[in-house]
């Protein structure tokens, strides 16, 4: 089967994304070029987010990005910020905890505050809400965790107003986030402290995560294009 062509929508979605990278070089360019000492910025905020201590900053990395905050910049930092300290297996313990209560407060918002309202919004125009069949929930829940392009958030605020079961919902959300929290605590900490060897193993560790997740999304679509294939006609079968 040949492949198909990009859609319209996803090369204009690729093009602005590349164009807020190039400005955002081109700025930082410019600042460095104008004397700004990076570095430094860098470290004052690392020391700044030291000295608030595990307790607020794995609270921020639970609450903020369960409301649109991105979530790198926790897990970029976790590691050079705490490691010395706390040293890194308690670290990636703790990512693992605030990245587990980050997923379920954004599925409670989702689920049983925003979608209520949304619903009776969408019944108003005349339309039903959307469902996801009971068989679906896992493969459902997965695909959208390894597919690239929605942010970690809108995941989480998707499968909430989906009603895939908590059960499910955190069993995926937890294992997904928490591998790929883990690869990028190892790899800030080790970018941030200059060790090249340790950064190449963080970067071969996003990189497998990356081709695992794509086998895995083109299995289960392969799974499911079977599934519709073999799934009978009820035309047909009323006929029969």
């Amino acid at each position: 089967m040949e492949s198909q062509a990009p859609a319209p929508k996803s090369k204009k979605g690729l093009l602005i994304k590349l164009a807020v990278l190039v400005v955002l070089a081109g700025i930082g360019g410019v600042a460095v070029l104008k004397g700004l000492d990076v570095r430094g910025l860098i470290d004052q905020t690392l020391a700044m987010m030291r000295e608030a201590g595990p307790l607020v900053f794995f609270g921020g990395m639970a609450v903020l990005p369960a409301v649109g905050m991105p979530l790198s910049p926790f897990t970029l930092s976790a590691g050079s910020i705490f490691g010395p300290t706390l040293g890194m297996p308690l670290v990636l313990v703790f990512t693992w905890l605030a990245l587990a209560v980050n997923v379920l407060i954004t599925y409670v918002l989702a689920r049983w505050i925003a979608r209520p309202w949304l619903e009776k919004l969408v019944l108003r125009f005349g339309y039903r809400w959307p469902q996801v069949p009971a068989d679906e929930y896992w493969d459902v829940a997965i695909l959208l965790r390894v597919t690239p392009g929605p942010p970690f958030f809108l995941q989480s605020a998707i499968l909430g107003l989906a009603q895939v079961p908590l059960r499910v919902y955190m069993i995926v959300s937890v294992i997904v986030s928490g591998l790929y929290g883990t690869a990028f605590v190892m790899f800030g900490e080790a970018l941030l402290a200059g060790k090249g060897r340790m950064v190449m193993l963080g970067i071969g560790g996003i990189a497998a995560l990356s081709v695992g997740t794509h086998l895995l999304r083109r299995h289960l679509g392969k799974k499911k294009a079977a599934a519709a294939v073999t799934q009978p006609d009820p035309a047909t079968e009323s006929t029969g």
